[in-house]
């Protein structure tokens, strides 16, 4: 699944193509999605400029003066800026056209979305109770310790949970509780705020770098211009069950929590 680092790799992949654009046209192909494509888009968007282009958790927010676009890239969609007259191929389900150009959403899986609110898009039912975003000034140690307080859920399902904070998933769960030596299975309202201040650092850090590194090509993500992520080299113990700890070679084993997979270093994560 595309999580925040590729969403935000998207993003600014396609924003210099797109912002300030007016739509000429709107193509849907498959309007079942995960939520229906309103039809009505074909009307209410051609002629309109695309004002602002952002990010909220894993949803992109195209804004316009009369509404926003929210879009999701679901399980294994992608975006990507073609030329317009580029033939769609089985998965491409939804097109923005700007003049010559186009805005594609590919999702093989059907898992993505595509939604319109003339609502202030914060009210909107998907993002009003969503946390702070990690790398924000709101996202610190303190407000993982105060949100943690008497509860007994596993620190990587507290962090993996939307509303504490958005868009830490499991590939950079696992490598932020390992960065800061937090092992994955201990309950979230045991663990002092000293700990909880390097476990936010790492969170920052090893989203900043994967955002630099353009994402983690694991299975379905590409960027918006098609070029593969490399994050995918930075990991330290994600995918690593059976080899040797980077830090002390004991071996990196693997456990599920929560149904997702979890991979450890029983000596260095306490």
């Amino acid at each position: 699944m595309p999580e925040l680092p590729e969403v935000e790799t998207t993003r600014r992949g396609i924003a210099p193509h797109v912002l300030g654009r007016r739509v000429s046209q709107v193509c849907i192909r498959q309007p079942r999605l995960r939520w229906p494509v309103p039809g009505a888009l074909t009307e209410i968007l051609p002629r309109r400029k695309l004002m602002t282009l952002n990010r909220r958790g894993k949803y992109l927010l195209l804004g316009f003066t009369h509404g926003t676009l929210i879009l999701h890239l679901g399980m294994s969609g992608s975006l990507r800026v073609l030329p317009r007259e580029t033939p769609a191929e089985k998965h491409d389900h939804f097109d923005l056209i700007f003049g010559p150009l186009c805005l594609r959403l590919h999702d093989p899986r059907r898992f993505g979305a595509v939604l319109w609110t003339e609502q202030p898009v914060a009210e909107h039912p998907l993002l009003a109770h969503l946390g702070p975003e990690p790398l924000g000034e709101a996202f610190t140690g303190r407000h993982l310790f105060d949100q943690s307080r008497n509860r007994k859920v596993t620190v990587k399902q507290f962090i993996m949970d939307g509303r504490t904070v958005v868009g830490v998933g499991n590939i950079y769960a696992n490598e932020a509780l390992f960065r800061a030596g937090i092992s994955p299975m201990r309950a979230c309202g045991r663990i002092s705020a000293q700990r909880y201040e390097r476990l936010a650092r790492s969170i920052k850090d090893i989203l900043t770098t994967a955002i630099e590194c353009g994402g983690t090509t694991l299975q379905d993500f590409l960027q918006a211009d098609g070029k593969p992520g490399y994050f995918s080299q930075e990991l330290q113990v994600y995918g690593h069950a059976g080899e040797p700890c980077p830090v002390c070679t004991s071996i990196i084993r693997h456990r599920l929590i929560g149904q997702r997979s979890s991979y450890y270093c029983s000596r260095c994560q306490h």
